[in-house]
């Protein structure tokens, strides 16, 4: 039997090592924390399929002058880490271009457009369907100028028929009766639909992998061994050495150590996020609530609600700056004026940022034995399912759904 290791137990890696352990292969899933405990901990439970579209859009960079300005503003970059982060940024520009801009679309909707279809197989496949709401996403707008300043997105997604309704305000608050009165119009965005908790769903697909046969270590991963056709083993920080026919590396925003390791460099970084998680926050939610202008979002999951959306950009070791968290609960109280946020707690994890917003999805270039499932951005969980769909056909033989020249690694 074929052995595969798969580096890294958010939800993309878990899901990429429970579809290969079920399709007859020898699986060992590795992480350094144990499942669930990086990104996939503290998302923010949003299956987004709206939400591919580029960071590097025109209607981003209006905003970023702004935003950087603010000490409050949903964009930070800490002076220090600025040098590190100037070879990321100048591929950022170089995916601003509108030709540019137009393929980048085009590969975030070849996703998204898979994601309900592979979701709902993999949930109805290990009976976890329950862990899904049945209800979507409401983008908020206080007036015309908010969301004519929205209307680049909303484009998008008409043009790649994705389903969304305009709503105006007492149609809105017939939704969700807790919003303020000062939103005028909102976008129903149905598909984007959220997850009851999302450490649980991680969790709870590990067993179902280990039910099957699969194996989990505990580990982090300093080093390879060469073989004969390419890598043949993983060494970790304990000493350990663990030997496979073949490597999946998900490790998230880790996964651009772990390809210089194999002299691939990726160009990852972190986009570093907070969220703080609200109990008995005093009022009810049934859908998320998104505000672009004010770049936050509110999600009922894990028993309460949580308040996320920032971006940091500081690097893997810089410590948490928990303001951060705090601004983002004063945005939501703009948005849901009785919200209580007492019992509170305060997480920052990882998000895997590639310039231009799309992930990497395919084999090496340089080792024929060892594929990527990286990069995935804000929408680690809404691609979870397709992205290990597409691994697993790959490293079966089987023809991907979609063209993956668009993901693959070596295209900057």
């Amino acid at each position: 039997m074929s052995s595969i290791a798969v580096v890294g137990a958010g939800i993309i890696g878990t899901s990429i090592a429970y579809q290969l352990q079920r399709r007859g292969f020898s699986v060992t899933l590795i992480d350094r924390a144990g499942p669930g405990m990086g990104a996939s901990f503290g998302n923010m439970a949003s299956i987004a399929v709206t939400e591919f579209m580029p960071a590097s859009r025109p209607g981003v960079w209006a905003k970023m002058p702004r935003w950087l300005l603010d000490p409050e503003g949903p964009v930070r970059i800490r002076p220090g880490y600025v040098p590190k982060l100037v070879p990321w940024f100048l591929r950022f520009l170089a995916a601003s271009r509108p030709s540019k801009l137009r393929e980048l679309e085009a590969a975030g909707a070849a996703l998204c457009g898979r994601v309900h279809e592979d979701l709902d197989a993999l949930l109805g496949d290990t009976g976890l369907t329950s862990l899904l709401s049945a209800e979507g996403c409401l983008s908020l707008y206080a007036d015309e100028a908010e969301f004519r300043a929205d209307r680049d997105h909303i484009e998008i997604l008409e043009r790649f028929g994705f389903r969304h309704e305009v709503l105006g305000s007492n149609d809105i608050r017939d939704l969700e009766p807790a919003l303020t009165t000062k939103i005028a119009k909102a976008v129903l965005l149905p598909d984007n639909r959220s997850v009851a908790d999302p450490y649980r769903l991680v969790t709870a697909l590990a067993d179902r992998f280990q039910a099957l046969g699969g194996a989990i270590e505990t580990g982090e991963v300093v080093g390879f061994e060469e073989g004969e056709v390419g890598i043949s083993a993983m060494r970790l920080a304990d000493g350990r050495k663990l030997s496979s026919d073949r490597f999946v590396l998900a490790a998230g925003a880790f996964t651009g150590r772990l390809s210089r390791l194999i002299g691939e460099p990726i160009p990852l970084e972190t986009e570093r996020g907070y969220h703080t998680q609200i109990m008995e926050p005093g009022i009810a939610m049934r859908h998320s609530i998104i505000w672009p202008a004010r770049a936050f979002m509110v999600t009922p999951t894990a028993g309460g609600i949580r308040v996320g959306g920032t971006v940091e950009m500081a690097g893997l070791e810089a410590p948490p700056d928990y303001r951060r968290a705090k601004v983002l609960v004063k945005r939501a109280k703009e948005a849901l004026p009785d919200l209580k946020a007492e019992q509170v707690s305060e997480w920052m994890g990882h998000r895997p940022a590639l310039p231009d917003t799309v992930p990497v999805i395919g084999p090496s270039a340089k080792r024929r034995n060892v594929f990527y499932a990286t990069g995935h951005g804000h929408l680690g969980l809404t691609y979870a399912a397709t992205t290990a769909r597409l691994i697993a056909d790959l490293m079966t033989g089987t023809n991907p759904t979609i063209d993956l020249k668009p993901y693959r690694v070596d295209r900057f």
